[in-house]
């Protein structure tokens, strides 16, 4: 997929000179990672903004800047769950007649191991997929080039000698960015953790930031370092079946936009 990425990077990069400005988020940041997973999906350039406007909806429900303080958050994200899995409905009927080389027609392949997905399994997977896809990237390359104006000495250290430290750049990018803030969790049994005494139901709350600046676990966890090694970071979630579906992808992102930039 990296000549996919390289154009796409390359297109985002392009408009931002003709421009001579631009908001980095919006502009630079956003068009990436939501692009390439419309692409994988096989959802036309003519519908990312939409896909753009709701996922944003949907994570952004105590924001005000995309659900107005007085809507219902309840309602606002199930109004754009229902605009997504419409959208999906859609492609899979026409998948079913028009087979394309997407993940869309992969998934309604009832040759797969589990059989085809249900058109409501299908939804919730591309709801998961556009969401998580695109917002977590975004972030880290927001970040990331605010880390570079904060800490030139990393960003002439970097552009020194940019593929031989990419590898390192780019996960202590994540580490610094920690994308997803938190997941919430119920503990199956009573524990102990750090002297905390945990009982069988307690609700409790990973914040990767903080795990991703454990002084035991890094040295120098405030320092922003591009070539950080060991770097055992959590900001693609721990190790075991929970663990980022799109890692990969999101470093072949990262690492093309940082490339370019």
């Amino acid at each position: 997929m990296e000549a996919d990425v390289d154009r796409r990077a390359d297109a985002v990069i392009d408009r931002i000179i003709e421009q001579g400005s631009c908001d980095v988020v919006a502009d630079l940041a956003a068009p990436l990672p939501l692009q390439i997973i419309c692409d994988m999906m096989g959802i036309p350039d003519s519908e990312a903004s939409m896909v753009l406007q709701q996922t944003n909806i949907i994570l952004g429900l105590g924001d005000p800047e995309f659900v107005a303080e007085l809507d219902n958050v309840e309602v606002a994200a199930l109004q754009a769950g229902s605009s997504l899995a419409a959208l999906m409905k859609e492609m899979a009927e026409d998948r079913k007649k028009n087979p394309r080389d997407d993940l869309t027609t992969a998934l309604l392949n009832t040759e797969l191991e589990d059989g085809a997905m249900t058109e409501s399994e299908l939804a919730s997977f591309f709801i998961l997929l556009v969401v998580a896809g695109n917002e977590t990237t975004r972030n880290v390359i927001s970040h990331g080039l605010k880390l570079l104006c904060d800490y030139p000495d990393q960003r002439q250290r970097w552009a020194s000698d940019v593929e031989g430290l990419m590898p390192t750049a780019v996960e202590e990018l994540v580490r610094w960015a920690s994308p997803v803030i938190h997941m919430r969790r119920t503990c199956t049994q009573d524990t102990v953790l750090s002297g905390q005494e945990l009982k069988k139901g307690d609700k409790v709350v990973l914040w990767y930031s903080s795990g991703n600046r454990d002084e035991s676990i890094f040295e120098d966890p405030y320092t922003f370092d591009v070539g950080r090694t060991p770097n055992d970071h959590v900001g693609f979630g721990g190790p075991g079946p929970h663990f980022c579906l799109g890692a990969n992808l999101a470093r072949r992102e990262i690492a093309v936009m940082f490339r370019r930039i």
